[in-house]
């Protein structure tokens, strides 16, 4: 992707630092289960209401980084669009750092074309991230990652809710990622990549309103919870 996003502003959480960036990149990884079996039978399950299998397990989708908002309020598509919570992986000034965000997507759209599904929606971002290891890809948050838990709810109503640790661990995510995009050496800088998600409660995709997002983090100095809300008006699709 080579078309840059929106100026973000992120605020690191301990308030010492505050990140200011125009993203070149957004990658969504998609399938990311830990258990291959279980990512299967998810993908069997999407297949029986039409949406088509992905190409490989996990699947990376390169999208318009000027997708990425930290607004309160966003537009989306079309009237059956839903979010997901995700641990989100960002990269700046030679530095990783984690924050949480959503991928919003089109159902409807889902059922043609997944890419496409993820490109007609915004990517809400929370705007407080806290600092990830120097060595991120090389196993050192893997542990930590394991212990973190997330949760989504729409308007009002549990709608995710699990542990890190079925999701791949960042230095697996990363090195499938890093060989994908021929940076086995050198990762590019200002760099968003959602991480994947958690199965849904009910198993049934709502297209909700209102939308809160929860990551809760176990860092070295301490439990650590990452919380964005947004609201989405809908506009008709032309």
């Amino acid at each position: 992707m080579s078309d840059a996003g929106t100026q973000l502003t992120l605020t690191v959480v301990d308030g010492s630092e505050v990140l200011t960036f125009v993203p070149q990149r957004l990658v969504v990884a998609g399938y990311t289960a830990r258990d291959e079996t279980a990512a299967h039978a998810h993908i069997a399950e999407l297949a029986e209401i039409g949406v088509p299998p992905p190409p490989s397990i996990p699947t990376f989708y390169h999208l318009d980084p000027g997708l990425l908002t930290t607004a309160a309020a966003v537009e989306a598509g079309g009237a059956n669009t839903s979010g997901e919570v995700e641990p989100v992986l960002v990269r700046h000034g030679g530095r990783w750092f984690i924050g949480v965000g959503s991928d919003h997507t089109d159902r409807d759209l889902e059922r043609q074309d997944i890419g496409d599904s993820k490109a007609a929606c915004p990517k809400p971002l929370g705007k407080l991230v806290a600092r990830l290891p120097a060595d991120l890809e090389d196993g050192a948050f893997d542990a930590a990652w394991d212990q973190a838990a997330a949760r989504s709810r729409v308007d009002g109503a549990d709608y995710q809710t699990g542990q890190l640790a079925t999701l791949r661990t960042p230095s697996d995510l990363l090195t499938r990622l890093a060989k994908e995009l021929g940076s086995d050496t050198v990762w590019p800088d200002d760099l968003v990549v959602y991480a994947g998600t958690l199965p849904l409660l009910d198993g049934e995709f709502k297209p909700g309103a209102g939308w809160e997002l929860t990551l809760t983090l176990q860092l070295a100095e301490g439990p650590t919870t990452l919380s964005h809300t947004y609201d989405v008006t809908r506009r008709r699709r032309r």
